[in-house]
């Protein structure tokens, strides 16, 4: 399963931090629904490329995933069985990092509400 300390990359958490500063709404959930955008988009990582996670914001695994912790670790182990740890951590974080990309022109939380 995923470690209980996890973090991003830089590029990540500055997109994060700055959909917080246009819409409040914080980085951890921002991060969660980044997430399930990538899953449902059917981006697959590629688990032989280093994928940095090198940011400064390390937060517990409870803090980012919230009540999604456990679904968001079965779809992970059911996408990517061979994964452990920190390459789990890695497949995680390249999936946020996918599904913000969708997110990252959005500068209003009535933007935000509208685009899920």
């Amino acid at each position: 399963m995923l470690p209980n300390r996890m973090q991003l990359s830089r590029t990540v958490e500055e997109q994060l931090k700055k959909l917080k500063g246009y819409t409040g709404v914080t980085p951890n959930v921002s991060a969660r629904i980044a997430f399930f955008r990538s899953i449902e988009s059917d981006y697959i990582y590629d688990p032989t490329t280093d994928y940095a996670t090198n940011g400064s914001l390390t937060l517990d695994k409870i803090t980012w995933l919230g009540q999604t912790q456990e679904i968001t670790e079965l779809l992970l182990k059911h996408t990517y069985p061979e994964l452990e740890g920190k390459q789990l951590q890695q497949a995680w974080a390249a999936h946020v990092e996918h599904g913000i990309s969708s997110l990252r022109n959005i500068k209003s939380i009535t933007n935000f509400i509208s685009y899920l």
